[in-house]
């Protein structure tokens, strides 16, 4: 029996065209004598919904368009559709009158419909606010083959693969008590560093242990902060990678399921990205091409400042959109150096981009004139040097608006989460492309894209970093040197650590104390930025839940 996989790159609410797609992909599995296809979880509407779950017409819309799709199906597949239905018996119960479900369609009819059993709520997940929990073991029955229907979080509660239970159930271990030949996962799984080798690591846990073949099926494409990678995959019972998708792009792959020996075989298999570096590029120019076509954007423009930060974002953005739908804009002050300017043209050349150099300082002039009552008889400090920042946040606004453009903001993790960063200025945008990159891993990113000719100039590689917000500045000034700045953000951010065990990784514990201050004090700043790509599991986004006005008393 020949099933296909179908990653998908949905727009979430778009339940016309997504229906469409998955029509089309079906015809196309047809032709190649597929009996089966299968979609990402919730391929109709597109994961992640959020509150559009709570329109009821959105969720009518959605059932409305899975009969229709039923009818529109070729008659020779079956269609496994990631879709919401109605809980019936939620008011009797107490719980959420939706599910997380997946449909088979095939010949006119909806045959059976499947309910997620395990709904994840951490991180970016909030799935118990929509919906309830399955409580039935999913699987149906195609040319003799019994086929268990698990959706995306099911397979993930193995105690022995992570030394702990997560849930009180395993939807695995129900499907293997069913005498299964065959699971399938449908997924909609965000993309994070080194993710997929962990899902990989799983999958073949998961089938040496039972020896019970799998297919995973992952959405792709990027939905507002996260961004999906596919690399749908099958795993023979011999635990062997048989199928592989390509990452970061829709596509259609085919297995074979042999009825004899109830084992898969295929040769579609695409390899792992070789790097990190080119990962997380590769996911984050998939992640700002796809804001900016489903936000209806072709061109952005962004802040060049002869800075690392912006020269990797105006990278990016050439990949995502084109070098003709990037524009550049060279702000100097009476403070930016010489080389700045000269490193930003340079880069421009380089990506053969749009830009226009405007000059601030007849505005910082302007501004002193119009303060001076106010600011006579003090000091030049924080309040001026940020005008400067907020003068540029102004100008690139202005123009954005003007002539359509989205706004790419160019502020990386570290500075993000010290507050290293205006307010009004350079957090200025309608996407933060490099939100959760640190500032050390800019650096290897860049140092990759230049791996082969120069994209880069070197000069902005090896300069020390600076705002140029006054006579010269240095970020170490104010700040620890990055690879210390970002080994501590990263014990405590992401790891939790106490700050007894951040020093006792090696840390002055004076400066532990000054970096999480600055961590904690920034919040409100957070709280305001524009949605950050994200790319590892503590991104400053929406699985980011921290209060603005409290008070630990740690750093004391």
């Amino acid at each position: 029996m020949k099933i296909s996989i179908a990653q998908l790159n949905p727009i979430i609410g778009d339940i016309e065209n997504n229906a469409k797609k998955i029509r089309e992909k079906a015809e196309l599995a047809v032709k190649e004598g597929a009996k089966l296809l299968l979609t990402p979880e919730l391929s109709l509407c597109g994961y992640p919904p959020r509150d559009l779950l709570l329109n009821q017409s959105f969720v009518d819309v959605m059932s409305e368009k899975l009969q229709q799709l039923a009818l529109e199906i070729p008659s020779q597949i079956y269609v496994l559709v990631g879709t919401v239905t109605f809980n019936s018996l939620a008011h009797e119960q107490g719980k959420k009158n939706l599910y997380n479900s997946t449909a088979l369609i095939n010949n006119g009819k909806i045959y059976q419909i499947y309910h997620k059993r395990l709904l994840p709520t951490y991180d970016v997940f909030e799935e118990d606010r929509y919906f309830s929990a399955g409580n039935d073991v999913n699987f149906f029955i195609l040319d003799g083959v019994k086929i268990g229907v698990t959706i995306c979080e099911d397979l993930w509660n193995d105690e022995q693969f992570w030394g702990k239970k997560n849930y009180s159930i395993n939807p695995i271990q129900d499907l293997v008590n069913e005498d299964i030949d065959l699971i399938v996962n449908l997924s909609a799984s965000p993309y994070i560093v080194g993710k997929q080798k962990l899902r990989e690591g799983l999958l073949k846990h998961i089938v040496n242990k039972y020896k019970i073949p799998i297919i995973y099926v992952n959405q792709v494409g990027g939905n507002d902060d996260l961004i999906f990678d596919g690399f749908s995959c099958g795993v023979n019972k011999q635990g062997e990678i048989i199928a592989r998708c390509y990452p970061y792009q829709e596509d259609l792959i085919y297995l074979e399921l042999e009825k004899n020996n109830k084992d898969l075989s295929s040769n579609y298999v695409q390899d792992l990205i070789d790097s990190e570096e080119k990962e997380i590029y590769q996911a984050l120019v998939l992640g700002v091409k796809d804001y900016a076509r489903k936000c209806g954007f072709t061109k952005a423009i962004l802040g060049l400042s002869g800075g690392i930060d912006s020269a990797l974002v105006a990278t990016i953005a050439v990949s995502a959109l084109g070098k003709d739908n990037v524009f550049g804009v060279l702000m100097p002050s009476p403070y930016s150096s010489d080389h700045s300017v000269i490193d930003a043209e340079k880069l421009v050349n380089n990506l053969g981009i749009k830009s226009e150099k405007i000059s601030i300082q007849e505005g910082m002039k302007s501004f002193d004139f119009m303060l001076n009552p106010l600011f006579k008889n003090t000091e030049f400090g924080i309040a001026e040097e940020n005008l400067q920042s907020r003068i540029r946040g102004t100008l690139l606004m202005a123009i954005a608006n003007k002539f359509g453009y989205l706004l790419l903001s160019t502020g990386n993790k570290s500075e993000m989460a010290v507050g290293y960063c205006t307010l009004y200025g350079d957090m200025n945008g309608g996407l933060a492309v490099i939100a959760d990159v640190p500032k050390t891993k800019v650096f290897n990113i860049c140092k990759w894209i230049n791996k082969d000719e120069e994209i880069i100039p070197n000069n902005i590689l090896v300069k020390p970093p600076s705002a140029e917000l006054k006579p010269n500045q240095k970020d170490e000034d104010s700040l620890p040197p990055y690879d210390i700045l970002d080994d501590i953000l990263e014990r405590y951010i992401t790891q939790h650590q106490s700050l007894n065990d951040i020093e006792k990784a090696g840390h002055n514990l004076e400066t532990i104390k000054k970096v999480v201050k600055l961590v904690d004090r920034a919040e409100f700043k957070r709280k305001q930025a524009p949605p950050g790509l994200k790319i590892t599991d503590r991104a400053f986004g929406t699985g980011w839940k921290m209060p603005i006005a409290y008070r630990l008393g740690i750093t004391n």
